[in-house]
């Protein structure tokens, strides 16, 4: 595993999905959320991580992949009531899909 590139996409996501997230709660209320959550959340999710991708230098595509993959487990949190615990998680799992070596990865570089 590459704890370089690791630590620089947990960091760059975690702080794009705080920024974005943000953003959304000055813009919308709270029952925006209610009724669009569950697409708002994973758009803004793969957004923050084609962001993630552009700025650490990795391939957008296979990162969009890794990104889906671990905001799986996001939407699991979601479904029993700890959304932010699942973000966490997320970024945490997508951090090492993305620093995987390549000899390891299931997915193509």
């Amino acid at each position: 595993m590459r704890l370089e590139v690791f630590w620089r996409v947990a960091v760059v996501q975690l702080a794009a999905v705080v920024v974005a997230s943000l953003l959304l709660a000055l813009v919308f209320s709270h029952g925006f959320f209610e009724d669009w959550g569950w697409i708002a959340g994973p758009a803004t999710w793969l957004g923050c991580a084609w962001i993630t991708a552009r700025v650490v230098g990795l391939e957008p595509a296979p990162a969009l992949v890794r990104a889906l993959l671990a905001g799986i487990v996001s939407g699991l949190a979601v479904l029993v009531g700890l959304h932010w615990l699942g973000v966490l998680i997320a970024v945490g799992l997508f951090a090492w899909l993305c620093a995987r070596d390549s000899a390891d990865s299931l997915l193509p570089r």
